[in-house]
């Protein structure tokens, strides 16, 4: 098969650092707060800017609490995990790497016992056998299976413990049920395409009133200290920050949001992401050698979308020649310079990970599509040479 004529114009489908908006140069960091401290009033308010852009585009209700946290998105679950958990049952939903982590460490760490719903890659557990007297954690998009929960209705509004949602992959594109989520948090290097390194936490009201009337009986290092002598940290809340954040990587957020508001908000980021998981709809309903991980289209993710290799000869292989297969695959798109970063997680099955978020073109996504053949064609003929 001969390589195609057109290339992506940004070959950048990695799931996290994820491509930067389009557009984007290093000249639009000019107006950082650089040499500067954080908690200078100039570097407050750029802190400020960046909870204030992201509560309006993402429509998060008034009564929330946002912060910028340390240790992206994985800071700022292990905060909630620390600071929340405890004087409820717990129920984790684990159907893919980060959630199966998140049930690991409170039972480990911790040393909680928590019910655990598990399924397995590409599949959710039975959203319908969750006893809301617990606290639940989940993922609202399993970053590394290409599944999500298809909406917030199996949330009850009425229900007693706690909701903790990992939505890393998941905010800036698609609609998150806020009222029926207790506990939110993203990073800043996923969906709008920002640096590394930085979380954000929300917190409803029933989150701010655990916090005020629970004391965990393990100490909680000052990193995910939420609260302190029964009072929440008022500061995290309002640009007083744990630790020092990147002022660079805050100019670089605020242009990512400002970027989503004029091009539309929320409903524009999550047409293009959308619109990007349509055009591997269309190219997947017409291979021959792949499939979506996720079959349900319901539970699909429109970020993160996994493939498997369907093809005969490969999927009666050995999984280890099966994942060999999908990295050869991988590495010619990445040494034709047509896409970077696409293979499976290591966690996962083999097959191939392509993200398809609102930062990315979705012009890119149908160019790839050629490619992807291509590369497959190209990978079978070094077996047969083999052979």
């Amino acid at each position: 098969m001969n390589k195609p004529a057109l290339r992506p114009a940004r070959p950048y489908f990695s799931s996290g650092p994820c491509a930067k908006r389009p557009g984007w140069t290093p000249e639009f960091l000019s107006q950082a707060v650089l040499g500067r401290s954080h908690r200078s009033a100039a570097g407050k308010a750029k802190l400020a800017q960046v909870t204030q852009l992201s509560r309006d585009v993402l429509g998060i209700p008034a009564d929330y609490r946002l912060g910028i946290v340390p240790a992206s998105d994985t800071g700022a679950v292990e905060m909630a995990l620390w600071s929340l958990l405890g004087p409820r049952r717990i129920t984790v939903l684990a159907w893919e790497s980060f959630s199966s982590e998140w049930a690991s460490d409170i039972t480990y760490e911790l040393k909680l016992t928590p019910h655990v719903l598990r399924a397995n890659y590409g599949e959710l557990p039975n959203l319908g056998s969750i006893d809301w007297s617990h606290d639940v954690v989940f993922a609202w998009n399993g970053t590394t299976s290409g599944i999500c929960v298809p909406d917030g209705a199996w949330i009850p509004a009425d229900r007693q413990g706690l909701t903790i949602c990992d939505a890393t992959s998941a905010v800036f594109a698609m609609d998150i049920a806020w009222s029926k989520l207790d506990v939110v948090t993203w990073s800043w290097q996923k969906v709008l395409g920002g640096e590394a390194a930085h979380g954000m936490i929300a917190l409803s009201p029933r989150a701010v009133e655990r916090l005020a009337t629970y004391r965990p009986t393990w100490p909680i290092p000052k990193i995910f200290r939420l609260a302190k002598d029964g009072k929440l940290i008022e500061g995290i809340f309002k640009g007083d920050t744990i630790n020092t954040p990147s002022l660079m990587c805050v100019e670089d957020q605020i242009d990512a949001l400002n970027w989503a508001r004029k091009i539309g908000g929320l409903p524009a980021l999550i047409a293009r992401a959308r619109g990007n998981l349509a055009t591997l709809e269309d190219w997947v309903a017409k291979s021959g050698w792949a499939r979506f991980l996720a079959e349900d289209r319901k539970a699909r993710s429109n970020t993160s979308v996994c493939l498997k290799i369907v093809d005969k000869e490969i999927a009666a292989s050995p999984a280890a020649e099966q994942a060999n297969f999908a990295a050869t695959i991988a590495g010619l798109l990445e040494q034709e310079g047509v896409a970077y970063d696409v293979g499976a997680y290591r966690d996962a099955p083999p097959g191939l990970r392509i993200w398809c978020g609102a930062t990315v073109d979705q012009a890119d996504i149908e160019t790839l599509t050629l490619w992807l053949d291509w590369a497959f064609a190209e990978a079978k003929s070094r077996i047969a040479n083999k052979g």
